[in-house]
């Protein structure tokens, strides 16, 4: 009699060949839940988003709160925005995106565990789209909720006398916009990271290029303080408004549409990084 074999089980595909067995949405869900399960796992991501939600909400009590104080002067003033104003807070707190951005991608080069990131996922293109992706949602789910908080927030601390509802004209778009604004924020983070492969370099990089340069050259008259509006920090900022600045060029979806491309240049950037160099 010919004996009887047990036949050897298959191993599992993995990121790296499943696109034979499920095609690239498979290996794109494949890659994500990896990117999202090494993002979920670092201590340093929760404590980044517990800091986000707790600076974007006790400044946007204090912005309100100096508001109110202030009844009679932003009554006369046809440029205050009271959603803007409330939104102050967000802008401080968006360091906290930049740092999240920065470390989920810094942190893989310091450790060196880029490489077996990239052995998992050989397909470069399709890790940092995950990486991207994955990126991208967790700054979404958490700017979201932080942005109509601090609304609420700064609104109930200014008053009756000043405050506004979300049903006020622009005042729920802008803040959608906040969310829109600190997630690009952390996108663009993470493809400076990709290219300069390093936590403190990027950071260097990224602080003088979001909250420094903006305040230098938007001042100045003239070509160059126009082309500080097109500044993440200051494109963004349009988005938060609940009426446009006069001072600049575009409105909200002009803005929008800036913001977009500088996600876009992020993402590609770190990808031409990834493709050019060894991990």
């Amino acid at each position: 009699m010919t004996p009887r074999t047990t036949p050897m089980p298959m191993p599992a595909p993995t990121p790296g060949d499943r696109g034979r067995y499920g095609g690239l949405a498979a290996d794109f869900a494949a890659a994500f839940s990896a990117e999202w399960l090494k993002l979920r796992t670092l201590r340093s991501t929760w404590w980044i988003l517990l800091t986000f939600f707790a600076v974007g909400a006790s400044f946007a009590v204090l912005y309100g709160a100096a508001a109110g104080g202030r009844v009679e002067e932003h009554l006369g003033d046809p440029a205050f925005d009271p959603v803007f104003l409330g939104f102050g807070g967000q802008l401080i707190a968006q360091l906290a995106m930049v740092c999240l951005g920065v470390l989920a991608v810094g942190g893989e080069y310091s450790s060196g565990t880029i490489r077996s990131s990239l052995t998992a996922v050989p397909r470069r293109g399709l890790f940092w789209a995950a990486k991207s992706a994955v990126l991208g949602a967790v700054a979404l789910a958490a700017a979201l909720p932080t942005a109509f908080i601090g609304f609420w927030l700064a609104q109930t601390s200014m008053g009756p006398e000043l405050n506004v509802s979300l049903g006020d004209p622009g005042a729920l778009r802008a803040t959608l916009g906040v969310a829109v604004h600190l997630t690009v924020i952390c996108l663009i983070s993470a493809g400076v990271t990709a290219v300069l492969r390093g936590t403190v370099l990027s950071l260097g990089v990224l602080v003088p290029l979001i909250f420094l340069l903006p305040q230098l050259i938007g001042p100045v008259p003239g070509v160059v303080g126009r082309v500080a509006w097109y500044l993440p920090q200051l494109a963004g900022s349009q988005l938060m408004r609940s009426f446009p600045d006069e001072r600049v060029d575009f409105g909200p979806g002009g803005a929008l549409a800036v913001m977009l491309v500088w996600a876009a240049v992020a993402f590609a950037g770190g990808l031409a990084a990834l493709r050019r160099r060894d991990a």
